[in-house]
C-alpha cells in the first residue's frame, strides 16, 4: 500500500495536519520537527501531497485552458495558431501559469465533457463556434474568459481580443475591385464544416463561423461597392484550412470556361495552396491570377503574397494579460488591434483588361 500523510503521522505519532504543514507551511514546525518527517516521508517511500489536489483545495491551479476546435492538431501545424498560442505562453508563464490545450469535440456532450473536467483558472477560447453547447458551462464556470471572435458571443464580462474582420476584408476586396477584376472566386474553410471541397451555393450573411462568415461578407461589401453582382462570384469550400485544401479549391475556379483572373482566400494558408495551384498550371501569380490571403504569417512575404497583416502573437500575449491581470474597467477588457493591407506580387491588373 502507498504511504500516505496519515501513514507518516502515524509512524510518527504526530497529527495528520503536522505532516500537511512539513510540506504547505513549513514556517509553521520547528526545523528538528520538519526534518524527522520529511526523513519518515523518505523511508516510507511518500513523494508529498498530489499537486492536483492540492492546487484544487485553495482554489487555484496556475493553468489557462486553451479551447480549440475539435482538430487539437491546428495548435502544431496551422503558423497563425503556433505564432497565437506563443504570446499567449509569453504571458502565462511570465505569471508562473501554464496553457492546458483542451479539443472541442463536435458531439456537444462531449464537449460539455471536456469543459467540465478541465482544471483551469481561466478560458482562452481561439477558434470556437460561438452556438456550441459547451460555452454555457463556460459561462457557469464563473472564470474569467477572453475570446478572439464575436466580441458580443459572452455578453460585456469576457474579455476580447481581436481585430475588424469584415472590415480588414472589405480593403481587400477593394484591392482586388480597384484592379479591374470581375471574375472572382473566393476560397474560405468552414462555409460548411465537415463538407467537401468545392463551390457551394450559400448566403454570407447565413455563414455559422465568425472568422469565415465576416471576412467573406468584407468581400461580398467591397465588390458591392464596386458594382460587382456577389452573384457572379464563385464561393468555394475548402474543408480543411490547409495548402492541399487551398490547391484543391483553386482547380474550381481554375479550370473551368471563364477562369477566374483573382482569388481571394480567408487565410495565407490556403493562398498558398493556391499558388501551388497556379505554379502546376504554369501561371503567373499576379500577372495571369491574382491571390490574396489573410494573416501575413512567416512564409506570406517569401512568396510575395498579398495579405492582411495582424498581429498574431502580440494579440496571444494581450488575451494571455487580459486573463491574468484583468483591468477593472470592463471597457478596457475589449481591444481591437489595427491591421494593415500589405501588397505584394501576387496582385495585378486584370489581364484581360490589360489586352484590351
Amino acid at each position: 500500500m502507498a504511504a500516505t500523510l496519515q501513514t507518516i503521522a502515524d509512524e510518527l505519532g504526530v497529527s495528520r495536519s503536522t505532516v500537511s504543514n512539513a510540506y504547505s507551511r513549513p514556517d509553521q514546525l520547528s526545523p528538528e520537527l520538519r526534518a524527522r518527517i520529511l526523513a519518515a516521508a523518505e523511508r516510507l517511500g511518500y513523494s508529498g501531497p498530489n499537486p492536483t489536489a492540492r492546487s484544487l483545495r485553495r482554489g487555484k491551479v496556475n493553468a489557462i485552458g486553451v479551447l480549440l476546435t475539435d482538430d487539437l492538431s491546428m495548435a502544431f501545424t496551422d503558423p497563425y495558431a503556433v505564432a497565437y498560442l506563443r504570446g499567449l505562453a509569453e504571458a502565462a508563464s511570465a505569471r508562473e501559469t501554464s496553457l492546458l490545450l483542451l479539443n472541442l469535440p463536435k458531439d456537444e456532450e462531449a464537449g460539455r465533457r471536456v469543459v467540465s473536467n478541465a482544471a483551469v483558472d481561466a478560458f482562452c477560447l481561439y477558434c470556437v463556434p460561438d452556438w456550441h453547447g459547451a460555452l454555457e458551462l463556460i459561462r457557469g464556470r464563473g472564470v474569467p474568459i477572453v475570446i478572439g471572435e464575436d466580441p458580443e458571443a459572452f455578453g460585456p464580462d469576457a474579455g476580447y481580443v481581436g481585430i475588424d474582420e469584415r472590415a480588414a476584408a472589405r480593403r481587400l476586396g477593394a484591392h482586388i475591385a480597384d484592379l479591374g477584376h470581375r471574375d472572382i472566386a473566393v476560397v474560405a474553410h468552414w462555409i460548411v464544416h465537415g463538407g467537401v471541397t468545392g463551390p457551394v451555393d450559400a448566403d454570407p450573411d447565413a455563414l455559422r463561423y465568425y472568422v469565415t462568415g465576416e471576412r467573406v461578407r468584407g468581400f461580398r461589401d467591397a465588390f458591392a461597392e464596386a458594382g460587382i453582382p456577389w452573384e457572379r462570384v464563385l464561393l468555394i469550400n475548402a474543408a480543411h484550412n490547409d495548402r492541399e485544401e487551398g490547391a484543391a479549391a483553386a482547380a474550381h475556379a481554375l479550370d473551368r470556361l471563364g477562369r477566374a483572373t483573382a482569388i481571394l482566400t480567408t487565410s495565407d494558408v490556403l493562398a498558398l495552396g493556391v499558388l501551388d495551384a497556379l505554379r502546376v498550371r504554369g501561371l503567373h501569380p499576379g500577372r495571369d491570377v491574382s491571390v490574396t490571403g489573410f494573416d501575413d504569417i512567416d512564409e506570406a512575404e517569401p512568396a510575395g503574397l498579398t495579405t492582411i497583416r495582424q498581429p498574431s502573437v502580440e494579440r496571444g500575449r494581450l488575451a494571455g494579460e487580459l486573463l491574468l491581470d484583468p483591468p477593472e474597467d470592463p471597457a478596457l477588457r475589449r481591444l481591437t488591434l489595427p491591421v494593415s493591407l500589405v501588397v505584394r506580387a501576387t496582385t495585378g491588373p486584370n489581364p484581360a483588361k490589360e489586352k484590351q
